[in-house]
């Protein structure tokens, strides 16, 4: 940690604190913003399979509903793919049973997942570099606009980011002060943190490996028992949970199928695509910035950490090669790492502001010009949440499955695989692919043939509800074929066509 005799932030502890206090303050504050609207925000169908496993394990604990709806909700988490271990989703069910079904529940505590992996971020930060590092670090990682809407969603990453986070901080006190203390705390956090999540191995092994190695040879590391109690605590929880996914009920499989497409390892658009979605997730700014911070740290442990943390990222990035392309979401990760290496530049500029503004009414000055940055960011997080709002979709699915009937034989060209019919529906609903699904199908190898698949797919089903209509155009054949059929009934937003009833016998 730098010396503090010019920092901008530190000048007194009742001045960091009010700092602190305002940040998550304001931080939490945007992020409880239009609370109740429905999860469509940010990646629907992924935030809607978290919203039916967890509706699936409320109403199987005793919810006081319809026998038909209670079966229904079983049957939609049961059958869903179980990708993690279902930890966010039990704890947002257990939560219904005081609070009721009330999707707002899982925005709450996600974004309380983000605020707390600030807190462990600042003191990370605070340790390796200096207090006003810590204090941009945090700014950027609490206040950038993608990951205020990301950390709003009912997903289990803002939590694995959390724990990746709080593992970085164990890990690093471990390398500064070795103990059994601080070895259990890294181990726990880690095991957690992967457990949650997989891919989180990657940046809990990057973040060991780059903290330890330039205090310790490997030689030295392998003959530590703390090292290996601490691997153990890390892998041995989510080891034991693929080996029950995939050797005992081989339901784990599947997942893992497709995320690596050796092709586009020498695909230059795939990485056009990635670098397109890293920016989005992080600012194209900000990670140059952050690579800059690399060239002006001085402290030679704490560069070889944050290479650990980059290195980790782009070895993530290299092995699910098609997911890191296609899903923004995949580079969450990267804020934290980006946060960090912002903080070496973010020490220089602040230092010189602390040299500048020493008189009492400078300094002021100075708070009031970047307390206004920061409002203006959230009024403009402010106007994204509120631009659009969902709530009225609720009602149109509870009309599609009224109309139907919450009958079985239905195949739907229908956003999010289904998940919204499913949810506000209660319908059972077979999917027809969309185009995204095809050409991936076919970019691996995979063929298409339109008339087996629709004769498969509606054989023995009496409707075809479409309510994307962009992906319909997208289907000149599909659309052809649909008109074929009479409209059984159409609203705002979907049409239901009749495959009992061809006009064309």
């Amino acid at each position: 940690m730098s010396d503090s005799s010019h920092s901008f932030f530190a000048t007194s502890r009742l001045s960091l604190l009010v700092t602190v206090l305002v940040l998550f303050g304001l931080s939490l504050g945007i992020r409880l913003y239009d609370l109740t609207d429905l999860p469509l925000d940010f990646h629907p169908t992924r935030q809607l399979l978290s919203a039916l496993k967890a509706r699936g394990m409320y109403y199987q604990a005793g919810a006081d509903v319809p026998d038909w709806q209670k079966k229904m909700a079983i049957q939609q988490w049961k059958t869903k793919a179980e990708v993690e271990p279902e930890v966010f989703e039990r704890l947002v069910a257990l939560t219904y049973r005081f609070a009721g079904e009330q999707l707002w529940i899982a925005r709450v505590y996600s974004s309380l997942f983000w605020l707390i992996g600030g807190v462990f971020l600042f003191l990370l930060v605070r340790d390796l570099i200096s207090i006003d590092g810590a204090v941009i670090s945090t700014v950027y990682y609490l206040f950038f606009p993608y990951a205020v809407i990301a950390s709003r969603s009912f997903q289990p990453d803002p939590l694995m980011v959390m724990l990746i986070i709080s593992f970085w901080w164990a890990v690093t006190r471990w390398t500064k002060k070795p103990s059994w203390s601080w070895t259990l705390v890294a181990g726990l956090l880690g095991g957690l943190a992967i457990y949650i999540k997989f891919v989180s191995a990657f940046f809990v092994v990057g973040a060991a490996l780059g903290s330890m190695l330039p205090r310790y040879t490997l030689r030295d590391l392998v003959r530590k028992a703390q090292v290996w109690v601490m691997a153990l605590l890390g892998f041995l929880p989510s080891a034991s949970y693929l080996l029950y996914g995939m050797v005992f009920h081989s339901f784990l499989g599947q997942q893992f199928n497709g995320r690596f497409v050796p092709s586009l390892l020498v695909s230059p658009i795939n990485y056009i695509d990635w670098a397109a979605l890293a920016n989005m997730a992080a600012g194209a700014a900000a990670i140059a910035l952050g690579l800059l911070g690399l060239l002006v740290i001085r402290d030679r442990n704490v560069r070889i950490f944050l290479i650990g943390l980059w290195a980790a990222y782009i070895l993530f990035g290299l092995v699910f090669d098609y997911h890191i392309a296609t899903h923004d979401y995949y580079s969450l990760p990267l804020i934290p790492i980006v946060a960090i290496s912002l903080a070496p530049v973010a020490e220089l500029m602040m230092r010189r502001l602390g040299e500048s503004t020493k008189h009492r009414g400078l300094r002021l000055v100075a708070y009031v010009f970047l307390l206004y940055g920061l409002l203006s960011i959230c009024w403009d997080i402010r106007g994204q949440l509120k631009s659009v709002d969902y709530r009225p979709q609720a009602s149109m699915w509870v009309e599609i499955g009224e109309k139907l009937n919450h009958g079985p034989n239905v195949v739907a060209l229908t956003q999010d695989y289904g998940s919204r019919l499913e949810y506000w529906g209660w319908q059972e609903v077979i999917i027809w692919p969309n185009s995204g699904d095809i050409d991936y199908h076919t970019e691996r190898g995979g063929s298409f043939d339109f008339g087996q698949r629709f004769t498969n797919l509606t054989r023995g089903n009496a409707f075809f509800l479409v309510t994307d209509f962009d992906e319909l155009n997208r289907q000149p054949d599909l659309k052809k074929k649909l008109a074929d059929f009479s409209v059984y009934t159409e609203g705002d937003g979907f049409t239901i066509y009749d495959l009992q009833k061809p006009l064309v016998q």
